[in-house]
């Protein structure tokens, strides 16, 4: 018997409209911050991503797990293959990525793989954090490449707020629903 379709919970959040004055840390956050709503809306966990470059965006992504069918096609690993296409270069040298959660194991040896100079992250991960949290690859002594990593404080808080709201929706559907 088929499943019966799941829907989103609604999102009780609105997205951040950033003067694009001001390309700080909090203005790509903001945009990564929104990438999160649009997986919201689209029932995947959360999690936004933005790389830029010189001041600018060459790649937005958000989770799309679920939809994909996919178990890497995590906001960070997305937006790590648009912006080696769009430098043609897997080199990411210069680039810095915004995610509004520490990447995972995957997502955090893929930062270091691609060289990106700098990882910009909101929400610490104990359990799951591979760039400081539950460990961090980044410290590894032998490793041939080092990120400049800036953990917590750039919207931290929305972005904590964001994720815990979704997945006290989730298992309250999951209680009501009997699983």
């Amino acid at each position: 018997m088929p499943q019966p379709k799941k829907t989103a919970p609604d999102c009780p959040f609105e997205k951040r409209f950033p003067s694009q004055l001001v390309r700080d840390d909090t203005f790509f956050m903001s945009l990564a911050y929104n990438q999160a709503i649009d997986a919201w809306r689209r029932d995947e966990v959360p999690i936004g991503a933005v790389i830029a470059r010189d001041g600018e965006i060459i790649a937005l992504a958000h989770n799309t797990v679920e939809s994909a069918h996919d178990p890497t096609a995590h906001a960070e690993m997305l937006a790590l293959t648009q912006a080696a296409a769009a430098l043609g270069d897997w080199r990411l040298e210069d680039c810095t990525l915004y995610v509004t959660k520490e990447p995972c194991p995957m997502c955090s040896g893929a930062t270091l793989m691609s060289r990106l100079q700098r990882v910009c992250y909101a929400v610490r991960d104990p359990k799951m954090g591979c760039l400081g949290g539950a460990t961090d690859l980044n410290a590894l002594p032998r490793v041939n490449h080092h990120l400049e990593i800036t953990a917590g404080g750039v919207l931290e808080t929305e972005c904590r707020d964001l994720l815990q709201a979704f997945f006290r929706l989730k298992r309250g559907e999951e209680d009501a629903a009997g699983g």
